[in-house]
């Protein structure tokens, strides 16, 4: 009985967070004609799903990949559930690999995008998160069930009806083509037996992970075509060698962390335990900025769609590369090659190669793609890691946020610095293939 009253108490907490995270539009600012366009919208209903799902994954542990695979399936999903009432922006799925012509709205009638957008958000959420817990289950739930109520004060029922049922058919459609995008691949890989290559790092010498990540179907051809184009350092056991020379960096930053440094560390970290949003962590940065500059729906959907297409492509450009060139971490070769046996990482390093650096590319895919659209010198703070107790960091630009990133991993001990200069380049060199390749808008 104990525990029937408690998880009723967390399903209750989880029901008064999601509704209260739709009680800025309380007001129903969505009761407009439904005639209108997505740009007459705010942005309250994304911003609201954003949200929620950043929490989902909180509590939801999954290495960054697996998280950012969901979100680009998400962003597609509200982007093609919305884009019929958006008349300068065209469907993007016979620009992407292998996805099929998406169901279509009825000619004639009428839709209420904000319906849409909730249904469909709802249903590829709950479908991409089958192992997430009761709690997080029941918030989707809410969330769909609290929008949906303020929509019904001032929208017909059938209109909100065909809305919710168009939303829902495209988020089982790209569901569908999620379904055969390789992720799941278990092909047995073994790290090549040849000196310098990857070993398992502690404290936990866990297996290799995400070993075939890098052939997972792209989000669209020629991704990160160019991206590649930088080399690790060749391994060398001597002293006056430049790769010597690049692991002894790293340990005599770590002899010496200034609190600034252990605090970008931390900020930037991926925490195992699931209490960061791991690779979502500039999804995080993209809802604030919605918030701040009072986005409509167009602009918001747009750019989630953008970012999230952006951050999964460059994941499978990294796990491509860490498993091409199986690069030693630091930790294996300072405590053997150095002859430091106690040594330790600031972070735990992660179970996979070095070469490319996750965070570098991913961020300054990030980076890129959000300068596309707020511009260069965007000033912002992020404020994604408040509830932990972090304080805020503030940034010049995307850019400076994406270097930072980078850096935080060498700080941490676990990645080379040109590691993760050479991923600054490849993650831009994605978005921008992404910004040439994908006709968002009409010609």
């Amino acid at each position: 009985m104990k525990q029937c009253l408690k998880f009723r108490h967390i399903i209750q907490i989880s029901v008064w967070l999601v509704i209260s995270s739709v009680s800025a539009v309380s007001a129903d600012p969505h009761a407009v004609k439904s005639k209108n366009g997505v740009s007459s919208f705010p942005a309250d209903v994304v911003t609201s799903w954003i949200d929620l799902q950043l929490k989902i994954a909180q509590t939801t542990p999954a290495p960054p990949p697996v998280t950012l695979r969901r979100c680009v399936y998400t962003g597609i999903t509200l982007y093609e559930s919305v884009v019929p009432g958006m008349p300068e922006y065209q469907s993007i799925a016979s620009q992407l690999n292998g996805l099929q012509a998406l169901p279509s709205i009825q000619k004639g009638e009428t839709y209420y995008w904000p319906a849409s957008a909730n249904a469909a958000m709802a249903s590829i959420t709950k479908s991409l998160y089958p192992m997430t817990s009761p709690a997080n289950k029941a918030s989707i739930d809410s969330l769909e069930a609290a929008l949906a109520a303020l929509f019904q004060k001032d929208n017909k029922s059938d209109e909100l009806a065909r809305s919710a049922t168009f939303g829902k058919s495209i988020a089982d459609a790209v569901f569908s083509w999620a379904k055969t995008d390789g992720n799941d691949d278990k092909t047995p890989f073994n790290i090549p037996a040849i000196t310098g290559a990857w070993l398992p790092t502690p404290p936990s010498n866990m297996p290799a992970s995400l070993t075939n990540w890098g052939k997972n179907r792209s989000v669209f051809i020629g991704s990160d075509e160019g991206a590649d184009g930088q080399k690790p350092i060749p391994y060398s056991t001597d002293p006056a060698s430049p790769y010597y020379a690049q692991v002894k960096e790293v340990y005599d930053i770590s002899q010496s962390l200034s609190p600034e440094q252990k605090a970008i560390a931390l900020f930037w970290a991926d925490d195992p335990d699931g209490k960061s949003y791991g690779g979502a962590h500039w999804l995080s940065i993209l809802n604030q900025l919605l918030i701040k500059e009072k986005s409509n729906m167009e602009t918001a959907v747009v750019a989630n769609a953008k970012l999230s297409i952006a951050c999964a492509e460059a994941t499978i450009s990294v796990f491509k590369g860490k498993y091409l060139y199986n690069g030693l971490r630091p930790v294996t070769y300072i405590r053997t090659v150095m002859n430091k046996p106690d040594w330790k990482t600031f972070i735990i390093t992660p179970p996979h190669p070095e070469y490319p650096s996750g965070h570098a590319v991913i961020s300054a895919a990030a980076a890129r793609t959000l300068t596309l659209l707020f511009g260069d010198h965007y000033k912002f703070t992020d404020n994604s890691y408040n509830r932990l107790g972090f304080t805020p960091r503030s940034f010049n630009s995307f850019e400076d946020a994406a270097i930072e990133a980078g850096n935080s991993r060498v700080y941490g001990g676990i990645h080379y610095r040109k590691t993760c200069d050479d991923g600054q380049r490849q993650g831009k060199k994605i978005a921008q293939n992404l910004h040439d390749k994908i006709k968002f808008k009409r010609s």
